[in-house]
């Protein structure tokens, strides 16, 4: 552990959630087709990336893809949550190493070729503090990627019940990138075609405070959620095309160090 003091406390996420978080992951309309979006983007970007290194892996779904790739000779799940990990473990087993960490003080410089924390700041204040970390364990031309909830007019109760700290303004992270020592070479955003469903949603929840419409969102029923990953996978394919979204709920950025 290099975050002992931290570890499963309630410091960014619930640790409770995790076992919850696996069991809905997998089929998932936003999950998979996010999946799809990350790997494509590594495989388009960083072809040579041999080490990679995720920060705040969670349960280790995203670890799927680079895992069953075999491209990488080294690949890292970290986590400040050690029940999370201990998910993650029972996934992939000695395929990946793992580690207890804080993303404000990686223990590593110059190290991987490929980093990547997919909604991971938006729950740490000190969020360029981690972008600046996530260059240092870069090797020189290694690049990172990053997902992260977009439009701070699409806050609702659940960022307050996911611990976020903010949703992203449009350029902002690409501001905070740059300032780290890295220079964006892609960015678009997630969720646009659904848009105008996360609206209602906020609206509705809103004006009803209903759980149910809360629980329809993010567990929706088998065939809402055909729907939406389907509509998901056309705008996975878009992006990976080459042909950024200018809104959607969230927004995912490639860099590279120099």
């Amino acid at each position: 552990m290099c975050a002992p003091a931290l570890a499963d406390t309630s410091n960014g996420f619930d640790p409770a959630a995790f076992s919850e978080l696996e069991r809905w992951e997998e089929g998932h309309f936003w999950f998979e087709p996010r999946n799809t979006l990350i790997a494509g983007l590594a495989m388009q970007h960083f072809p040579e990336a041999r080490s990679y290194l995720e920060v705040g892996c969670g349960t280790g779904f995203v670890l799927e893809p680079f895992v069953k790739s075999g491209r990488y000779a080294r690949i890292v799940g970290s986590e400040l949550h050690p029940s999370g990990l201990r998910v993650a473990r029972q996934r992939w087993g000695h395929a990946v190493e793992w580690l207890q960490l804080d993303a404000r003080a990686l223990p590593a410089r110059g190290a991987f070729d490929l980093v990547g924390a997919y909604d991971v700041i938006e729950h740490i204040a000190e969020d360029e503090l981690v972008l600046r970390e996530i260059s240092a364990a870069l090797r020189p031309a290694g690049g990172v990627i990053l997902s992260v909830p977009q439009h701070p007019f699409l806050w609702s109760d659940a960022d307050d019940a996911a611990k976020h700290v903010r949703r992203y303004r449009m350029g902002e992270l690409e501001a905070k990138v740059n300032a780290a020592g890295l220079t964006v070479v892609a960015s678009t955003s997630f969720m646009s075609l659904p848009l105008p469903l996360m609206l209602t949603s906020r609206f509705l929840r809103g004006r009803s405070g209903s759980a149910r419409v809360a629980e329809v969102e993010v567990r929706p029923p088998r065939l809402v959620n055909s729907v939406l990953r389907s509509i998901l996978t056309l705008e996975v394919k878009v992006a990976l095309a080459g042909l950024p979204w200018p809104i959607g709920g969230s927004r995912v950025v490639v860099a590279r160090k120099a």
